[in-house]
């Protein structure tokens, strides 16, 4: 048992706690009571032994009130992060470097009605996130007044956390996950270097479309076009340069995030749900794995909230009220990516005699502009000219040409805000109320998996999705008036389903709109993930008679590549006089196309696939302007070329499969010749996990020495698997560190909620100093679960630390 920091004198331990203190020494657990003002009554939170909060409070109000004192408790550096971040307002704590960050992020605040805002999550949503900021900010006022409690980071940094507005919580739009905008400027750049036709290599459409060139279009864009767009997105980079910046550096000390290739930054999830009739338990079966970046501590959070009239418990992001993934006690509930197109790039014509005007309809529109101090640390305030088109932020200008380029977004239309929309689906009781919850669902895009104690089981994706009347949305078009968004498809008008009659659904990004589905009026979206982690869930699900937890824990984990047993049957016929290629060809020799951490078949096979092959294909089957004009190929479309040679390598089959097996064989050779660099030449030492690792790095890991580094990161960690099994592990070609995959799971015994089990890494506490900052990370790396423990009798029993909250009168 950790002990606790000494108390101060506004922690006092009062008569009021004894009942508690008395059953806390019977089940060795440490009390501590706080008073708190704006609690209504007396509330507590009991920590079971894996950092799981469990909040019980004598209402909802109080509940979510609770939710934000214990986040703060927990995370208060992440989540005054997360605001900071959110808000613009980086530069005021951390110094002029971040200028520019937070003149982009402000570009992308919700603006619009707040009553509009607030009644789209439904007619409980402003009181829930008044609750929930009030909750964070006692636990603020707190740290403020008593320095021994303040986070390590702030004293590090020598700041103090801000307070909070409710506002706060739903303004925020710039964390969550929109597409296609970087998808959009990728093909017109294709298009510009090359032709449309090309860019089916960089990422293939489906439901099967080809994109067509809007009229008036110049698709040769600035280079620089996306910076702004970049700041505003990607998470916050502290270095000791951007720190020590001048106090005329406004941003050039902050690198901008890029990808290596389009499918490093594409996060997913897996998801399914099992019915009576095909579960081992009896009882429905719900799992859920959200796949996001890394980082210590980690994007999700795990919670329990009780209250009367409510008892949900999962796991949400920490800043934000309520729980997203999870169960309530009589439904389940487990959420993927669901991808529906909700950004568009409009470039603008500007007025040569007048450059703060567009042309839109034939006549000259002036520019919203909106002036807004940024305070900035160590030196004045610095003015920031937001500027606006009637579509949406204006995030470049391009003089040479007399263009402008602004994104319209679904993230400025009221209702965006990412997840909070789950403060009321969590409290649903059945299908009909749940899918009711969904139908007006904003963001992000979902696949919403559904189970209850009755055995129903059913999907409802859900999405803001514009209506592009006479367009598809995979390029850049001209913001004259000619492609307007008219209106958006209800919720009502996408696919769901309730009970297949195969007894299961499962969702893992994939294209899976319905075959009567009228994806070509609709044109919700024609970028979809791979489909081989879909694939693989599909085929070892189908193949039980009977789903336990227990098989669905290992399918989460589940490392089968079947990109791998694609391409090495591809291999298996063929042979070569070349002593090097042939070796290479020996390696695959029985292996079962798992990606093991000590495979050297799956260290061969993730170097030949992302640095050797892509290449090569690409060189065969495009022009060379046209294959430097983008990335890695998309790995769906070069193993359906690889497969039907005839597509794309001559009409002639023959002629065609002779190229595919040059382009193979030469390509796994360079690798293997590459492997022998790396790990020497004995190919049965070979080791993916030499190579694949994970890190989950701190915020402050480039700021501080390598010993405070040590305790901060969490890592590295070698890894197994890879991009395309279901325990996806996708990783950076440049030096194979994971970039995104599951750091949370969770599988569902629906009806028998303390059999329930789950995992969240590193680990539940954002204090680097905490038992449970990283006391999860083997349990996730090995595949391994606890219990998400849901009846009082059970939490009372792993009970480890009490927090005892009373009001402060």
């Amino acid at each position: 048992m950790s002990k606790l920091k000494p108390l101060s004198l506004a922690l006092l331990l009062t008569g009021c706690a004894a009942m508690s203190l008395a059953h806390a020494a019977a089940n060795d657990a440490a009390t501590e009571t706080l008073r708190v003002a704006g609690l209504y009554k007396k509330a507590e939170i009991l920590i079971d032994k894996w950092g799981v909060p469990h909040i019980y409070a004598a209402s909802q109000t109080d509940a979510f009130f609770v939710q934000g004192f214990n986040a703060a408790r927990d995370r208060l550096f992440q989540i005054d992060l997360w605001r900071r971040r959110g808000l613009g307002q980086l530069s005021e704590v951390f110094g002029p470097a971040y200028v520019a960050q937070d003149q982009a992020t402000r570009l992308f605040l919700y603006r619009g009605d707040m009553q509009r805002e607030w009644d789209s999550y439904g007619k409980e949503s402003q009181r829930v996130a008044t609750a929930f900021v009030a909750g964070i900010n006692a636990y603020v006022d707190f740290v403020t007044a008593h320095a021994e409690r303040l986070p390590y980071e702030f004293k590090q940094l020598a700041y103090l956390p801000a307070r909070w507005q409710p506002e706060d919580v739903v303004r925020i739009r710039s964390h969550g996950l929109t597409r296609n905008l970087t998808s959009e400027v990728a093909r017109a750049n294709v298009a510009c270097k090359a032709d449309l036709k090309s860019d089916e290599i960089r990422f293939g459409l489906t439901p099967k479309w080809e994109a067509t060139m809007p009229e008036g279009l110049d698709p040769c864009l600035p280079k620089d076009l996306l910076k702004v767009f970049q700041l505003a997105t990607q998470n916050v980079k502290i270095t000791k340069d951007s720190l020590n910046a001048r106090a005329d550096d406004h941003g050039d000390s902050i690198q901008i995030a890029a990808a290596e290739n389009l499918e490093e930054t594409m996060e997913g999830s897996n998801n399914w749900v099992v019915a009576p009739s095909k579960s081992a338990t009896g009882r429905a079966i719900m799992a859920n794995d959200p796949h996001r970046a890394y980082s210590a501590p980690s994007l999700r959070y795990i919670t329990h909230l009780s209250a009367p009239g409510m008892n949900v418990i999962g796991a949400g992001e920490p800043a934000l009220p309520g729980i997203s993934i999870g169960h309530n006690g009589t439904i389940a509930f487990g959420l993927t990516i669901f991808n529906i197109d909700q950004e568009d790039l409009y470039v603008y014509e500007l007025n040569p005699d007048n450059p703060n005007e567009y042309k839109y309809q034939g006549k000259w529109e002036p520019f919203t502009v909106l002036r807004e101090q940024i305070e900035v640390k160590g030196g004045a305030p610095v003015t920031a000219d937001l500027t606006f088109t009637r579509h949406g932020p204006v995030i470049f200008v391009e003089k040479e040409k007399n263009r402008a380029f602004a994104v319209r977004s679904g993230w400025l239309e009221p209702g965006m805000s990412p997840y909070f929309g789950s403060i009321d689906y969590m409290r649903a009781k059945n299908f009909k109320a749940f899918k009711r919850a969904m139908l007006n669902w904003g963001a992000p895009t979902e696949n919403q998996v559904y189970a209850d104690v009755k055995g129903n089981i059913g999907w409802v994706p859900g999405g803001l999705a514009p209506k592009r009347p006479n367009w598809d949305g995979l390029m850049p078009v001209p913001g004259d008036g000619r492609y307007e968004w008219n209106g958006f498809w209800s919720g009502d008008q996408l696919p769901s389903t309730y009970n297949p009659k195969k007894g299961w659904f499962a969702s893992a990004n994939q294209m899976n709109l319905p075959d009567d589905y009228p994806y070509q009026e609709r044109k919700l979206g024609f970028e979809w993930t791979n489909n081989s982690r879909f694939t693989r869930i599909s085929e070892v699900l189908a193949s039980l008679k009977k789903v336990s937890l227990k098989d669905s824990m290992r399918l989460q984990n589940d490392d089968l590549s079947i990109p791998a047993r694609r391409l090495v049957t591809l291999l298996k016929p063929l042979s070569s006089s070349d002593a090097q290629t042939q070796a290479a060809l020996n390696v695959f020799n029985g292996w079962d196309y798992v990606e093991r951490v000590d495979s050297p078949q799956a260290a061969l096979y993730e170097v030949w696939l992302t640095r050797h092959l892509g290449k090569a294909f690409k060189d065969a089957v495009l022009s060379k302007d046209a294959a430097a004009a983008m990335g890695a190929p998309d790995v769906a479309v070069v193993l359906d070329t690889l497969e039907q040679p005839q597509t794309r390598l001559g009409a002639n089959g023959a002629d065609a499969t002779k190229k595919r097996d040059e382009i193979m064989l030469t390509s796994l050779s360079s690798a293997y010749a590459e492997m022998v660099k790396l790990q020497g030449g004995d190919a049965s030492k070979w080791q993916w996990g030499k190579l694949h690792h994970n890190l989950m790095e701190h915020p402050l890991a480039g700021v501080v020495d390598d010993a405070t580094r040590a305790r901060l990161n969490v890592g590295p960690l070698p890894k197994h698997g890879g991009a395309y099994s279901p325990n996806q592990s996708t990783y950076r070609p440049s030096d194979f560190r994971q970039t995104n995959g599951p750091s949370f799971r969770v599988v569902v015994d629906v009806g028998n909620w303390d059999k329930s089990v789950a995992v969240n890494s590193p680990g539940q506490s954002g204090d680097p100093d905490s038992p449970h900052y990283r006391d999860l990370a083997e349990k996730w790396l090995n595949g391994e679960y606890f219990p998400l423990l849901y009846s009082r009798k059970a939490v009372e029993k792993a009970t480890t630390q009490r927090i005892v909250l009373e009001p402060s009168r």
